[in-house]
């Protein structure tokens, strides 16, 4: 048998598609032989399986598991869960390898598969042979075992394990995505008073789209904070692995802001260290990360691009404007928002400030939210090649360690290609509204020289 799967769905960090359009049953069950292949040419026998709340995920769960065990693999089925989960199932059984089924933060009828094998993100090249290996039809063959096992308290448990901080009044909001059950029992182990909304996992994701990056998908969860006169809040992605954050007031934390916080308590313990965010991030960050005597680093968007990277630099600590946070200090090295909450609730017990107050203290400048303008799949990449080719032609400096990012005397502007969504992501940052005015003309006179409107962007 041989199989070719719709190239759209291969992407830089997992393989994601629309059910019933581009990924159906039979992907899962192609790319399961084929990531088998590739296990046991690396020695691997045993990998674990973990899928989320949406509704196409058991059926492209049993598929996937036929393939992996036609292929030779021994399946350990860990059931529904945060994407986390399934990482820290891969790190602590007696397992080679995982596959979480997965939309992540896409639409209800989008889903698809993040890979681990041996200590690594599959991804990028990796990905692209897997669908090399599948059209080919170069599979092992076996008769794999599948076994279950029940994981999640053992996860809650090493969640909480070594949390000191003190007791707050917190409001959560896991948007009926795959952390419910998981953040359940993880309040009952923290101190203070804990308000959940929106625990019930369901794929149909009734209250809200589940993306935390996106403020109007906070709206709930400030309403809840503003009513009870809460601490602080958090909200989820669909699988958990993307963390939202507002304080007391119901003012955002974005995901630079979160690092900034954490930085702390980690330089503290690790002085001098490693830290990584992507290109999206402020520019206040990485000074911030120098004051403290960190080494800050600026690294290409994407969790299996920043988890390489965390690797190769031993950095302790990692994050991405999307809310993607990685501690490799006292944790495993994955994105796990659920943990990045409990360090947040420690990081603002031990500076002996609200989370308010850290926020009123933030340096100031004036940015815009991450902003994304749709554009043909085939052409996002292209047009961001034409603009890094106009502006090393018109002799402007660029850093294209990801898309192309721009200083100037006002501040920065970013424009990359999503390696997600049929979009170009946006950003910009300056001292003040004038200053962000003509830096958001810069990046309009660009979008337009290659014919993308900025007027369809969608925040």
């Amino acid at each position: 048998m041989t199989h070719r799967f719709d190239p759209s769905i291969l992407r830089e960090y997992d393989v994601r598609g629309i059910v019933g359009k581009t990924l159906n049953e039979t992907d899962a069950y192609a790319l399961g032989r084929a990531f088998a292949s590739l296990a046991r040419e690396e020695n691997a026998r045993r990998v674990a399986v973990g899928r989320d709340g949406r509704l196409s995920s058991p059926a492209l769960e049993a598929a996937l598991v036929d393939g992996l065990t036609q292929g030779g693999l021994d399946v350990v089925r860990i059931g529904v869960g945060p994407s986390p989960m399934l990482y820290y199932a891969a790190a602590t059984l007696e397992v080679e390898g995982g596959i979480q089924i997965t939309g992540s933060h896409n639409p209800a009828d989008y889903n698809g598969f993040k890979m681990l094998l041996n200590g690594r993100s599959v991804f990028g090249e990796e990905i692209q042979a897997l669908g090399r290996r599948a059209a080919s039809g170069d599979w092992s063959r076996g008769d794999g075992k599948v076994e279950q096992a029940d994981i999640l308290d053992s996860y809650v448990d090493r969640l909480a394990r070594d949390f000191s901080g003190r007791a707050y009044r917190i409001g959560w909001d896991p948007g009926n995505g795959a952390a419910g059950p998981a953040l359940e029992k993880l309040v009952q182990r923290l101190p203070g008073e804990h308000f959940i909304i929106h625990a019930r996992i369901d794929g149909t994701f009734p209250a809200h789209h589940p993306d935390p990056t996106v403020e109007a998908n906070l709206a709930d969860l400030k309403a809840l904070v503003l009513e009870k006169r809460l601490d602080m809040g958090f909200a989820f992605d669909g699988d958990a692995d993307r963390i939202g954050a507002v304080d007391s007031t119901g003012r955002v934390v974005w995901g630079d802001q979160i690092l900034m916080i954490l930085a702390k308590p980690v330089l503290d313990e690790c002085p001098g260290s490693t830290i990584i965010s992507d290109v999206k991030a402020s520019q206040t960050l990485f000074d911030h990360i120098a004051e403290l005597g960190g080494k800050p680093l600026m690294w290409k968007t994407g969790h299996s691009l920043i988890k390489s990277k965390m690797k190769e630099t031993s950095a302790p600590l990692a994050g991405e404007m999307s809310g993607h946070i990685f501690f490799k200090h006292r944790w495993y090295g994955f994105d796990d928002a659920l943990y990045a909450a409990v360090r947040l609730i420690e990081a603002v017990s031990q500076s002996g400030e609200s989370l308010s107050e850290l926020m009123d203290k933030m340096p100031k400048s004036t940015a815009t939210p991450e902003m994304r303008f749709p554009v043909e799949e085939s052409r996002k990449f292209q047009v961001v090649d034409e603009v890094r080719e106009r502006l090393a032609a018109s002799g402007t400096e660029v850093n294209a360690t990801d898309g192309v990012r721009v200083n100037t005397p006002d501040g920065w502007w970013l424009l990359r290609a999503s390696n997600t969504q049929d979009v170009l992501v946006g950003r910009a940052e300056a001292k003040d509204e004038a200053a962000l005015e003509r830096l958001m003309a810069l990046l309009d006179e660009q979008l337009a020289k290659s014919g993308v409107e900025r007027t369809e962007a969608v925040h």
